[in-house]
């Protein structure tokens, strides 16, 4: 039986990370920060291993008796002081520092698709510049680069829940996000690969105007969506550099170039982005009815 270490196991793909390596008959050990971070899947893991990637010393022996590492670590959101550059690049290479110590034979990273195209976007610089240490590594590695989860488009079903979808673009730039349990079958599968690197995406391609307008359908609102030239996005994401905190700039810069390119991988996958939505907006029922004493719709 071969052992991975999930790092990052508490985020939104990690958790399917975990089950799926179980799934498919590893020993497998969580990395998490804490007890807490960890209780929500301590059921599916073999082990749990407590250790903060930007911490060298609390990852002494994480690594050992592993086969395999798995790292979706990395910052949604900015917080803590801590910046892409020492989450994303530097707690992924103390990672892998620990994973060489302890003789691990390979590792696996989610990078994102299209970084040769975003190196201005600080996120991708720190993402990018890890996967450029991991490949001079002396180790077997495999780097993931999806489109997008579909946890990313909920976004778009708060906008639309709000009244109004903002696009940066035109709107007709293509994405086929994935799922996260879809995305960690591909992340399985490229540690039992010799690939080098996966571009994945979800079965379904669509424009970003496509996905605002399912998102008003899901919640039986009319569509009303603005649309932001991309001039007009340049200077505004160039603006909030210099006026907006890291934690907001950062995202936005992301969201702004990721919006008008092209971010279509390989197709993998079943689940759909109009079922995804259907459950979020059943979800978001469901509490609104809990918040104001209703009963809540019969399942």
């Amino acid at each position: 039986m071969k052992r991975v270490l999930v790092a990052g196991a508490t985020g939104y793909l990690g958790r399917f990370v975990v089950r799926a390596f179980k799934a498919r008959g590893y020993r497998v050990r969580a990395l998490g920060r804490s007890p807490e971070k960890l209780g929500s899947i301590k059921e599916f893991a073999d082990e749990l291993a407590i250790g903060e990637v930007t911490d060298p010393d609390s990852l002494k022996g994480v690594c050992d008796g592993i086969d395999i590492v798995f790292s979706s670590v990395g910052i949604t959101r900015q917080k803590d002081g801590l910046t892409y550059r020492d989450v994303d690049y530097q707690g992924n290479k103390n990672l892998l520092t620990a994973a060489e110590a302890a003789g691990v034979s390979k590792f696996v990273y989610v990078h994102v698709l299209n970084a040769e195209e975003m190196q201005h976007v600080a996120l991708v610089q720190a993402k990018q510049a890890f996967v450029e240490d991991l490949e001079r590594a002396d180790m077997d590695s495999t780097v993931v680069c999806p489109t997008g989860f579909f946890s990313d488009m909920e976004e778009f079903l708060e906008m639309a829940r709000s009244g109004r979808v903002y696009l940066f673009g035109d709107g007709s730039n293509r994405i086929n996000p994935i799922h996260g349990a879809d995305l960690a079958e591909v992340c399985v599968d490229a540690a039992e690969s010799s690939k080098r690197q996966v571009n994945v995406g979800g079965s379904e391609v669509f424009t970003y105007r496509e996905i605002a307008e399912l998102a008003f359908d899901v919640l039986e609102e009319p569509r009303k969506i603005t649309r932001t030239p991309r001039s007009l996005v340049n200077i505004f994401v160039g603006a909030l550099r210099w006026l907006a905190p890291a934690r907001v700039y950062g995202p936005l810069q992301f969201l702004a170039a990721v919006m008008t390119m092209d971010v279509v991988g390989e197709p993998r996958g079943e689940r759909r982005l109009v079922n995804h939505f259907r459950s979020c907006s059943m979800v978001a029922e469901d509490k609104h009815a809990d918040e104001i004493g209703q009963s809540p719709r019969p399942t």
